[in-house]
């Protein structure tokens, strides 16, 4: 899932000088499980705008708004949405980029993608994965060096490695060792030797048309 932040409220507030009428758009999908942008979050926001003088014509929270079908069949029936001089949208950046594609409307987004992510427990996430384009988990014991690696290493740990850990952050377990350890248990620590990754491919399709390699 997209983990997004939100973004400083002063910040949203300066993005929105030059607007009077302002429509809210929500993520029902990833903003909702990061907790910044569910119907809860929504309100909140509105709540805060109307205290600063600003005028709300509405809201939606958008079951995919990354799904510009989403976006399509919910925002161009939404006279609100049509009538207000732009859109303050709480998703990610593919989100905006979809609702942008549907309606012709000033756009402000008001959180910050950070991340693919993994969830440990609500309000904890891990960057797990780096979408690179080149999966490599069948020779890594399932665990992403290109992301959990502080330097990116695809073929086995720096030397500042201390006590399993990395030298770059001493509280984050070197993904390296992980790997190892996984591996051994496994039968398989020598695939560290065996598999040997030359360089990566950097480029990634722009467009995927599913069905295709």
């Amino acid at each position: 899932m997209i983990i997004t932040v939100s973004k400083p409220f002063g910040k949203i507030l300066e993005n929105l000088k030059p607007y009077n009428k302002i429509f809210v758009i929500g993520c029902a999908a990833c903003a909702t499980k990061c907790q910044t942008g569910s119907e809860e979050q929504v309100k909140n926001i509105i709540n805060k705008l109307e205290n600063e003088g600003k005028k709300v014509t509405g809201f939606l929270v958008l079951d995919t708004p990354c799904d510009i079908r989403i976006a399509k069949k919910d925002l161009l029936k939404s006279k609100e949405a049509n009538a207000s001089d732009c859109l303050l949208v709480l998703s990610c950046g593919a989100g905006v980029q979809s609702v942008e594609k549907v309606i012709e409307k000033d756009l402000i987004p008001a959180l910050d993608p950070v991340f693919v992510g993994t969830t440990e427990r609500i309000g904890i996430y891990h960057e797990f994965c780096a979408v690179c384009g080149e999966c490599i988990l069948d020779k890594t014991a399932g665990i992403c060096p290109v992301a959990r690696c502080s330097k990116g290493l695809v073929n086995g740990p720096c030397g500042g490695v201390i006590d399993g850990k990395c030298e770059v952050d001493l509280e984050q377990d070197c993904v390296w060792a992980l790997i190892y350890q996984k591996l051994k248990k496994k039968g398989r620590e020598r695939d560290l030797i065996n598999n040997v990754f030359g360089p990566r491919k950097t480029l990634k399709p722009k467009k995927v048309v599913s069905g295709k390699g």
